[in-house]
């Protein structure tokens, strides 16, 4: 297959996948759920054919159609999204993997429109990574949000319905209101929104336009949860646990962080954002809310929401990083779009597993439980070390590089935010480990706890204890996705 087919395929497959589920809901669960894993190994396959020669510098590209003089849907592999797309379509096999055990065991309604929205989700994630451009970016992300809208309403009832609706009106009007008018205003001024190397406004747009065009993209970009456009992600927590992992880990916010970091690397330019007072802003901007999200992190009480927040905070990691515009702070952005994934998604598994097991949902219930759930609790811990950054896990990786980042910029904002992140991290995640495996399972108010008579359904205690191993694997065999990341360095 030639790469131009591969790129294609790798859209129309999750696309035709969701029409292939939706029949095969209707012959049997077990051939709706085998149909799952069948088109997310394909897809994977098909992405990953694309690596080697992205690695050996090659950028594969595909135009489909001149939609207006100028603006076409067209789709290339670079670096950067080649590293987005073979994550996300990695994770999905795992995702769909613990999806089986979760929607299983809570007896969910509606798992076909389930599966099939989840695999129109991940065809637009492929299409938010391979874009060309920012007219496509722009169609896949909304096409991300659209779909993934009624994942998050899933359970139909009034809460669900109301926080899917904050989720929706929130990413729809940054989309509407700010980004869509960067992507005019960039189109106008320089005349293309292709994604190049250098960036395509030097010498077309100079001085306080820079900086107010940089931040229309930051907060248009809502995915990206940059404080204040940050609400539609907490309140998103009332979807199934396979919907939280996908919102957090495997596309969603991924593709927020990952379209800041594109536009900035190649629609502004490295060189063309150096010393500019926009890319000085953001950095404060990522700062403040790194810290103001760990900060509410601490006072959680539910275990999903704590997770929510922290989201928030290890997101603008690699705004941050990606604006403090150093190589090394570069690779680091990159990396830890990677590393937050397997930390994350391992995180969510088990507090869904926590939740199908023994239905415990805030972080008091959870005393003594890692005698009843060990693998589960000992994926939680990995987890947990990850994003605070503690090694063996691939957390420490790359908020490495992103320290040598900061320090190579000089900025002492993002070193020390780091640092004071990182207690934070641990104030609000050191707890429930402490909880779950050294505290006493009576609560002292004379009630004794439900009990947890051992862990959720096999296959996602097989999909948690994969995702860990991926977090504790990346710490040492992080080689590949880090040759890819260095190809960054070309635009800066």
């Amino acid at each position: 297959m030639s790469a131009e087919l591969a790129i294609l395929a790798s859209l129309a497959l999750p696309l035709a996948g969701a029409v292939l589920i939706a029949f095969a809901g209707r012959i049997g669960v077990n051939v709706r759920e085998a149909a799952t894993m069948l088109i997310a190994g394909a897809l994977a396959l098909i992405v990953w054919s694309l690596v080697p020669a992205v690695a050996a510098g090659e950028r594969p590209q595909v135009s489909v159609a001149e939609v207006l003089p100028g603006i076409e849907l067209a789709f290339a592999v670079e670096p950067l999204g080649m590293l987005f797309a073979a994550l996300a379509s990695m994770l999905w096999i795992v995702n769909s993997l613990y999806s089986i055990g979760y929607m299983r065991g809570n007896e969910e309604a509606n798992q076909t429109r389930f599966y099939a929205l989840f695999a129109v989700s991940l065809g637009a994630t492929v299409g938010v990574a391979f874009a060309a451009n920012l007219f496509t970016l722009f169609l896949f992300y909304e096409v991300l949000t659209l779909s993934t809208y009624p994942l998050v309403a899933h359970k139909g009832d009034r809460q669900s319905v109301a926080s899917a609706r904050v989720y929706l009106v929130v990413l729809l009007s940054t989309s509407i209101v700010l980004f869509l008018p960067a992507i005019i205003w960039t189109y106008l001024v320089a005349g293309s929104g292709d994604f190049t190397l250098g960036g395509v406004l030097a010498g077309k747009l100079e001085g306080a336009g820079v900086g107010v065009l940089l931040l229309l993209f930051v907060f248009g970009i809502g995915k990206a949860a940059v404080m204040p456009v940050h609400p539609w992600l907490p309140a998103a927590m009332v979807a199934p646990t396979p919907v939280s992992a996908l919102l957090h880990a495997v596309a969603v916010v991924k593709a927020g962080v990952f379209a800041i970091t594109k536009v900035i690397i190649y629609i502004f330019g490295v060189e063309h954002l150096a010393g500019a007072f926009g890319a000085d802003l953001l950095v404060f901007i990522a700062a403040f809310t790194i810290i103001a999200a760990s900060i509410v992190a601490l006072r959680q009480t539910n275990l999903k929401r704590l997770l929510a927040y922290s989201t928030v905070a290890q997101l603008s990691y690699v705004v941050m990083a990606i604006a403090l515009l150093t190589p090394l702070a570069g690779i680091g952005a990159a990396v830890h779009i990677v590393a937050h994934a397997f930390g994350k998604i391992t995180l969510f598994f088990a507090a869904g597993a926590i939740y199908t097991a023994a239905h415990k949902t805030e972080i008091t219930e959870l005393r003594g439980i890692g005698r009843r759930m060990p693998v589960t609790m000992m994926a939680f811990t990995i987890g947990a070390l990850s994003m605070i950054g503690v090694p063996p896990t691939g957390g420490f990786v790359s908020k490495w590089y992103i320290l040598a980042g900061a320090y190579q910029a000089d900025s002492m904002l993002a070193l020390v935010t780091i640092l004071a992140s990182t207690v934070l991290n641990a104030a609000y995640l050191l707890p429930i480990i402490y909880l779950a495996w050294f505290a006493r399972e009576d609560e002292g108010d004379g009630t004794p706890p439900a009990r947890v008579h051992g862990e959720a359904p096999w296959p996602a205690v097989l999909a948690l204890g994969l995702t860990a191993a991926l977090t504790v694997g990346f710490f040492v065999f992080h080689g590949a996705a880090l040759d890819i990341a260095r190809q960054l360095l070309a635009g800066f």
